[in-house]
């Protein structure tokens, strides 16, 4: 990749030039730093002690410049608040128009300055690193404390800007005035509920989301989608963002991820009872349950590539194709084929357009929003996920039309039939297509390091300075990285074309980090599609109970993530969180081994509860650090993070559900530990993975 110092360089203001961070001299005095105390020339207290002010210098520098800019718009602010409180008659509509332009353009200064802040802030982040990884310690937590509680900060000047608000509320007030001249005596304070509908404003306000932006629940939901973010936008961007962005389309997207997990997980509290009146073992389940999964395997790689040029046609195919898979799953009874009940579920796995759902949200959505819907996007998975068993376990009825049978196995097809159609039609009448144009002519020009280095400076704007899990991000202009792009061919730093250059682009904790998102998603596979056959062995649950029971799990994921990104996030790192979760993990899945008899309700119910809640907080975690870690070329194109991700723990649910089918030939009484067992193993080799690679790579 190219360097951060060369990227700079080139979205530098150049009549700012002088008052960026000196990112290039800094870089050069860390390696010359660390030359120094390798031959014993300068000691390691000398080293912190003047690079410490050689980072204050650069941010005084800094912040006189932004001081001095914010002074010379609050002049002009002054001015041309001079010029409208002049007494006069009423104005004539030029002078407004000429007023509001005036206002807009302080308005696209202020968004320059506000960049210029942005690219600073990303610089410090970063140098700060690269000291830390180079010397192995943590001057970023000392310099950081030490110089944002201090009271003449000039960090917090930074980070706070109170100015810059000042000036935007000024920009905002005399633009609502401007444009209510006519008859309306009332401003945005008098109607804050009531927002200006002016674009140089929605861009500053997303400006200064992005700089002072911390983690908090929005942004783990977020981060959980695994939507990765891959540049920076500049106020021309956002605009042509806002005109591919269509709020229907976005919710139809939604409702679609909502479904589709209503209709992975509708089946689970009945599939073993729908199996043996198929004349099929119980635990032929696993495969009725898991065959969605396999055609996901390959669904996911076509939608992705669709997705590319359209985004109606996959999801009217998946609707289609969906709806046809739930009728022959309902179909199945009447017939008494099992064939007919797995090939409806393989191809209710063939509609899963949750690649396209991503790839939407990440392309058409603005970047002010993109962060809600992102959460949008898990929320919607969540309670999908707990409406299925829920929704599954309310349909106990029995009776027949003509020769059609609706009973607790068959009525989940029909339903989900039934809600896919409807789902069609109104995709159909309210669906907009984005335009492709604009995206078309963009790629081009952009360049491959602006895509690789934008997606640093966005990721790092997305966490306040003080973040531990910095150390886990790569250094993009690494000497190694650096000299590697030299060898490489231009069109080594576009998207990855296939899955083997995809999966080439995997640094070693990025591996790690899809092992262990294979581990969690097998244990709670295993948790979740055995439950019906388990609980009915040991404990003789109803269809209801087992229902109650995995809609119950399913309700936690949202409360999890809750006191996840809003307290635990902040109290302790990332890599802290990532291996506390894989130890709790592995404890429950201890627990819940049939060792002593009898087996108990209590003791299934906390097991599979500190199981599955320990697993969510995993998820979180990791696929935030993922987001982190992995490379920008993984951001566009077919072959992307996100369809890694989904590719991994597909797979993992398809293990999974095989296993289950294969512990069945061993008998109920057996298959509880049996397949528990592989959970622990792969458990135990995450942890380990992690705690080989939690200083190194994190």
């Amino acid at each position: 990749m190219v360097a951060f110092g060369k990227k700079l360089k080139e979205r530098q203001i150049q009549e700012w030039q002088g008052y960026y961070i000196n990112y290039k001299l800094m870089k050069k005095k860390v390696k010359q730093y660390a030359q120094q105390i390798e031959v014993g020339i300068e000691d390691r207290r000398h080293v912190l002690k003047d690079f410490s002010r050689m980072l204050d210098n650069q941010i005084e520098k800094i912040v006189l410049f932004l001081l001095e800019q914010q002074g010379l718009l609050a002049s002009r602010l002054a001015m041309l608040a001079e010029q409208n409180n002049t007494p006069q008659q009423q104005p004539e509509i030029s002078q407004i128009s000429e007023s509001r332009e005036a206002y807009r353009a302080v308005g696209q200064d202020l968004l320059k300055l506000l960049f210029f802040v942005e690219i600073n802030a990303i610089g410090l982040r970063k140098i700060l690193k690269k000291f830390d990884k180079r010397f192995g310690y943590r001057l970023t937590n000392s310099y950081v404390k030490t110089r944002a509680n201090h009271p003449y900060s000039q960090l917090q000047q930074v980070f706070k800007h109170v100015g810059i608000g000042a000036v935007v509320g000024a920009i905002s007030r005399n633009l609502h005035e401007l444009q209510d001249r006519q008859g309306s005596y009332l401003s945005i304070y008098d109607q804050p509920a009531l927002p200006l509908q002016d674009p140089v404003i929605d861009s500053i306000k997303a400006a200064v989301d992005r700089l002072t932006h911390s983690t908090n629940f929005l942004t783990f939901l977020a981060q959980h989608a695994l939507i990765m973010q891959d540049e920076l936008p500049t106020p021309v961007e956002e605009q042509v963002d806002d005109q591919k962005y269509h709020f229907m389309s976005l919710l139809l997207n939604l409702v679609n991820t909502f479904l589709y997990m209503v209709n992975t997980y509708i089946v689970v509290p009945t599939a073993d009872d729908y199996s043996l009146s198929l004349g099929a073992a119980a635990t032929v389940c696993g495969i009725v349950i898991g065959a969605m999964a396999v055609a996901q395997v390959f669904s996911s790689v076509y939608f992705s590539a669709w997705s590319n040029k359209s985004y109606f046609k996959p999801l009217i195919f998946s609707s289609v194709v969906l709806f046809v898979g739930n009728i022959l799953y309902a179909l199945a009874y009447d017939l008494n084929s099992i064939a007919v009940l797995l090939i409806g579920r393989l191809f209710c796995g063939l509609g899963s357009a949750r690649a396209v759902n991503r790839r939407y949200i990440s392309d058409c959505v603005p970047l002010k929003t993109r962060m809600q819907a992102s959460a949008g996007f898990v929320s919607a998975s969540a309670l999908g996920m707990a409406c299925g068993p829920a929704l599954g376990g309310l349909l106990q009825t029995n009776f027949k039309i003509y020769k059609l049978t609706f009973n607790q196995d068959t009525l989940p097809g029909w339903v989900m039939a039934v809600a896919w159609l409807i789902y069609l039609i109104w995709l159909g009448i309210s669906f907009k297509e984005p335009s492709r144009e604009t995206e078309e002519n963009h790629l081009p020009q952009e360049s491959n390091a602006e895509a690789a280095e934008n997606d640093a400076l966005e990721n790092g704007l997305k966490q306040p300075l003080l973040t531990s899990s910095e150390d886990k991000q790569q250094d993009e202009d690494s000497e190694q990285e650096r000299d590697e792009s030299k060898e490489a061919s231009p069109e080594s730093h576009g998207p990855a074309t296939s899955i083997r250059s995809a999966y080439r682009l995997l640094t070693p904790s990025v591996k790690v980090q899809l092992l262990i998102y294979f581990m969690l998603k097998y244990v709670m596979e295993i948790l979740i599609s055995e439950s019906s056959v388990v609980t009915t062995y040991y404990f003789q649950w109803s269809t209801s109970s087992v229902a109650i029971f995995l809609a119950s799990l399913g309700l936690t994921v949202l409360p999890v993530n809750i006191v996840v990104g809003n307290y635990i996030s902040n109290m302790f790192e990332d890599r802290q969180i990532l291996l506390a979760s894989e130890i709790i993990v592995c404890v429950g899945v201890l627990l819940s081994f049939h060792i002593i008899n009898p087996y108990s309700v209590p003791q299934y119910v906390c097991s599979g509860l500190i199981l599955f809640v320990s697993a969510e907080v995993l998820e979180g975690v990791n696929l935030a650090l993922l987001s982190r870690v992995m490379s920008s070329r993984l951001s566009r194109g077919t072959y992307n993070g996100g369809l890694l991700s989904t590719e991994a723990g597909t797979i993992a649910r398809v293990v999974a559900d095989g296993t289950i089918t294969l512990a069945g030939y061993l008998g109920e009484s057996k298959l509880l530990n049996v397949t528990l067992l592989p959970s622990l193993f792969i458990c135990v080799s995450s942890i380990f993975a992690t705690c080989f690679t939690y200083n190194s790579l994190y």
